[in-house]
């Protein structure tokens, strides 16, 4: 069983916090362009009811609200992974940021996992499933974005992160053509969990589950 690190009780999530191996934060996400759905979006973004909208938020509300949407995406998952057609390649897609990680809540290296997500995770892994990591994080600080996913306890069968050319472009439309590169590898992707609208619009997934980023406060 690993161990928990300590967190503080409160933190401002209008800071964002940087990744501590090398002092470099993960890039703001920019407003998405404007998407029509696609016949592979099988249904809206599954969202936490009567989420917190306060300046600050603290680590357990936080908790409290991926929790909520976990718990939609648990039953789902395992509903999918029991129906997966013969020789079907099933995959999951994850953020990294305040997604599988807990970026903004505590400042240690490495950062651990946000729990609720990991659990999901952990469940769909050992049926089989493959798990993608598709963040707007640069390439310079692949190494330790994956150690770190590693010491996490993520078993990731890829990290996507943005090149030089992809922190000029939009990033719905990077992560987008990273889940499409996920699909032309013969996967299907399952489920798609993020933080953000641009780690879920554009399609190609299955379903797709949000986790709060209140109003945007949340990087």
């Amino acid at each position: 069983m690993r161990s928990r690190r300590p967190r503080p009780r409160r933190v401002s999530v209008t800071a964002v916090s940087a990744t501590a191996l090398v002092a470099l934060a993960a890039p703001a996400e920019a407003t998405p362009a404007a998407t029509a759905p696609t016949a592979a979006t099988a249904a809206l973004p599954a969202t936490a009811p009567a989420l917190a909208l306060a300046a600050d938020v603290d680590h357990d509300t936080w908790q409290r609200d991926c929790r909520a949407v976990m718990d939609q995406a648990l039953p789902y998952v395992q509903q999918r992974i029991a129906a997966a057609r013969p020789g079907e390649k099933q995959a999951i897609v994850l953020d990294i940021d305040n997604t599988a990680l807990e970026t903004d809540f505590g400042f240690s290296f490495p950062q651990p996992a946000n729990e609720p997500v990991l659990e999901v995770a952990r469940y769909a892994e050992e049926r089989g499933v493959d798990l993608f990591f598709v963040t707007a994080r640069p390439g310079i600080i692949y190494a330790p974005t994956e150690w770190n996913l590693d010491q996490a306890g993520y078993e990731s069968s890829g990290l996507y992160v943005r090149s030089f050319i992809d922190l000029f472009r939009n990033v719905a439309e990077y992560k987008t053509a990273q889940r499409i590169d996920i699909e032309r590898k013969g996967y299907t992707i399952i489920a798609n969990i993020g933080n953000s609208a641009t780690d879920l619009s554009g399609g190609h997934a299955e379903r797709t589950f949000k986790l709060p980023d209140y109003d945007g406060r949340l990087s």
